[in-house]
């Protein structure tokens, strides 16, 4: 609703307008003549209703912001993202993961070849820093051609299934070696592929066809590195685990 003040003050800002719109009541010059003598209704409403558009659009421009004016908002005084206390920064330089391919080889007569893996059983046997990455040995076993199972069999037995020191902190579910000893990776499933490249390479096409065989080359019993006879355990410990995944 108008308020009484801002309807005298709209009338007032009308009448003024008009009145500069408007000749002089006294003046009778010949270009010129009075409202009383030379201004038809018609034209007298013209002007008031012109006067009072004006007086309307002086108002709007005396209160109402301008369009496309913004507000200068407040500076911030403290950043939006405070700095990571702990980023990465690794010790041990990692080397570069081999990626090669390495197709299998006519040598390979194995029944240890990539075949259809139950995910969800498999998914659910992995655990500790495995846990979640059986999509990992799945896509390793098709790129190498290796049964996924065996992969996992081999982790899990390395590992304690998820669980040992190798793992949690170098990442290494397979027990490989690098020149300074255990090798760090990346991450878990860099670690895969790795284990799944070289058992391909270095074992399969080379006629290691059972897990027995891979075994005694893999972790072999009496091995220097092997001081507490872990390795005696492996070939009995992988085929526990390959048959209960299969």
């Amino acid at each position: 609703m108008t308020s009484p003040i801002f309807s005298n003050l709209f009338l007032y800002n009308t009448i003024a307008t008009m009145a500069k719109s408007m000749p002089a009541l006294g003046q009778t010059d010949s270009t010129t003549s009075s409202v009383s003598n030379s201004t038809s209704p018609s034209t007298f409403f013209a002007m008031l209703m012109n006067a009072m558009m004006e007086s309307m659009e002086q108002t709007n421009t005396e209160t109402t912001p301008q369009t496309g004016v913004q507000a200068e908002l407040p500076s911030l005084t403290t950043p939006l993202t405070a700095p990571l206390a702990n980023s990465y920064n690794p010790a041990v330089t990692i080397p570069p993961l081999n990626t090669k391919e390495v197709p299998t080889a006519a040598t390979d007569k194995s029944d240890l070849k990539f075949r259809p893996t139950q995910f969800v059983k498999l998914d659910n046997t992995l655990e500790g820093k495995l846990s979640g990455t059986a999509a990992h040995f799945i896509n390793a076993g098709k790129k190498y051609d290796l049964d996924p199972n065996l992969l996992s069999a081999i982790a899990i037995h390395e590992t304690g299934n998820g669980s040992s020191k190798a793992v949690n902190d170098k990442n290494n579910v397979a027990g490989m070696m690098g020149k300074n000893g255990l090798r760090s990776y990346g991450s878990v499933e860099d670690s895969i592929f790795d284990m799944a490249r070289n058992l391909r390479q270095n074992y399969l096409n080379q006629g290691k066809d059972t897990i027995a065989k891979i075994g005694a080359k893999y972790a072999p019993v009496g091995a220097a590195n092997d001081p507490t006879g872990l390795n005696n355990h492996w070939t009995q410990g992988v085929s526990n685990y390959y048959s209960k995944l299969t």
